[in-house]
């Protein structure tokens, strides 16, 4: 089940390593995407079916339109046979309010399903301030260091950075500095926030133990040398020359 499905990428790549380990493949693989842009959702599950055929994979794709503060345990369907992993990739911090109780409620109905596992990716940065000034410094110091890495990944004059950073980023920057409220919704938190939190909704921590790996695969995509990636109590946050960005982590239920 992933929260959000803004793209098939990941779950393409999840698909042929799928197909084409040594181990035997899964009887079914199921994707069920939540999220409120059903025709979005259902081409991109589309896409990710005409794939599974040209890998003789069986899969299957289930559209759950609802956000995620409306979502059921019952929307999800899994069966005796089958585990559930929850994937969240920059959606929960959409659902953190000044009153907590939203973010607790999503978490509680979460953990009630039962995941195997719930993979959470967020931002690593303190966004979510009660005081505009605070707000803006750690905005201003997050941001730059994107801006940085975007400029010495990217050829010089590429009209990619400036779509990047006028279409999304800008976005996201305007949210955090000049909203107030329920129109604030980009409410990034720092890692040892998102501890507390899983913590206090039943979840426990499960290392990632895959930071060898995680620097290998930086090493081989040779994106820029700024980049790093580093291990933070069982948790990967890949950074920009030491600056956190975003932080990865597992959670089981406890």
């Amino acid at each position: 089940m992933t929260l959000g499905l803004p793209h098939g990428h990941q779950w393409r790549d999840l698909m042929h390593s799928l197909a084409t380990s040594t181990r035997q493949p899964p009887k079914r693989l199921r994707i069920t995407g939540v999220g409120t842009c059903s025709d979005r959702l259902q081409e991109i599950g589309d896409e990710l079916e005409r794939y599974a055929q040209s890998l003789r994979l069986n899969f299957e794709f289930i559209l759950v339109e609802s956000n995620l503060e409306t979502s059921k345990a019952k929307d999800i369907t899994v069966t005796d046979d089958e585990v559930l992993i929850i994937n969240s990739t920059f959606q929960l911090h959409c659902v953190v309010k000044e009153s907590r109780g939203a973010l607790n409620s999503v978490l509680q109905r979460l953990q009630e399903m039962s995941p195997k596992l719930l993979i959470l990716v967020e931002q690593d940065s303190s966004h979510n301030g009660p005081f505009f000034f605070g707000r803006f410094m750690e905005a201003l110091h997050y941001y730059s260091a994107i801006f940085d890495s975007l400029d010495a990944m990217l050829p010089k004059y590429d009209t990619r950075q400036t779509k990047i950073e006028q279409f999304y980023f800008a976005e996201e920057i305007k949210n955090i500095v000049s909203c107030e409220g329920s129109a604030r919704i980009e409410r990034h938190e720092r890692v040892d926030q998102w501890r507390r939190r899983m913590s206090r909704a039943g979840f426990h921590s499960s290392a990632i133990k895959m930071i060898t790996q995680a620097k290998q695969w930086l090493g081989k995509v040779k994106v820029s040398e700024g980049y790093t990636i580093v291990e933070d109590k069982g948790c990967l946050v890949l950074g920009w020359k030491s600056k956190p960005i975003i932080a990865a982590s597992c959670w089981k239920c406890s």
